[in-house]
C-alpha cells in the first residue's frame, strides 16, 4: 500500500480503482468531502465557512490516510482511515457519491480496504445517522460472517455513537 495505486478490478461491469490520497489528487478528495460534510451537517450541527466550504476533519496525514474510489475513471467515493496503533484501524469518514449508491459499491470499496489492512477495526456512527448504522451493520456482518461486536457509548467528540468492532484474527477468511 505504499504506492498511490491500491488496486484495480472489474466489479459488476464497472472498472473500480482504489488510490491513496496524495498531493496530486487531494483536491479530488476535498471536492468529494464537501458532499459528505453537507450530508451530515444537519446531524452533527456543522455549517460551512464564509466561502461555503466545510472544514475537512480529520486532516489527512500522519496517522490518517485518505483513499479514493474511482469507477470507470470517475471519483465515486472516499474514506479516511486512522491507524491508531500498528494493525489497529478506525474509519473516520466514509462517503459514496449518491449517483454510485447502487450495486453495493460502498461495500465493495471498504471490503477491499479491509483485505489490504489486516488487523482490528472500529467503525462509529453518530446518533441520528440511521442510514449509516444500517449500512455498517450489513457490511461488517457480511464481511465477518457475524463475528463482530456492536455497542453504543458516549464518545468525547461525537456524543452517543453506535460502534462496530472486529479483528481479522477472529474471522475465517
Amino acid at each position: 500500500m505504499s504506492s498511490h495505486h491500491c488496486g484495480a478490478k472489474q466489479y459488476r461491469d464497472q472498472f473500480m480503482n482504489i488510490v491513496t490520497v496524495y498531493s496530486g489528487n487531494q483536491q479530488v478528495y476535498a471536492n468529494l468531502y464537501q458532499g459528505y460534510a453537507a450530508e451530515f451537517s444537519k446531524i452533527i450541527g456543522d455549517k460551512p465557512d464564509e466561502y461555503g466550504l466545510f472544514e475537512i476533519y480529520p486532516t489527512l496525514g500522519d496517522a490518517v490516510t485518505g483513499y479514493l474510489l474511482y469507477i470507470d475513471g470517475v471519483p465515486a467515493a472516499l474514506t479516511a482511515i486512522e491507524t491508531k496503533a500498528p494493525n489497529e484501524f478506525e474509519i473516520c469518514d466514509f462517503y459514496v457519491v449518491p449517483y454510485f449508491r447502487k450495486n453495493k459499491v460502498g461495500k465493495q470499496f471498504i471490503s477491499e480496504l479491509f483485505e489490504h489492512l489486516k488487523g482490528s477495526w472500529e467503525i462509529k456512527q453518530v446518533l441520528g445517522a440511521d442510514h449509516a448504522v444500517k449500512f455498517w451493520r450489513e457490511v461488517v456482518n457480511d464481511y465477518t460472517s457475524g463475528n463482530y461486536v456492536e455497542d453504543q457509548y458516549q464518545d468525547e467528540k461525537w456524543g452517543l455513537v453506535t460502534r462496530q468492532c472486529f479483528n481479522h484474527d477472529g474471522i475465517a477468511k
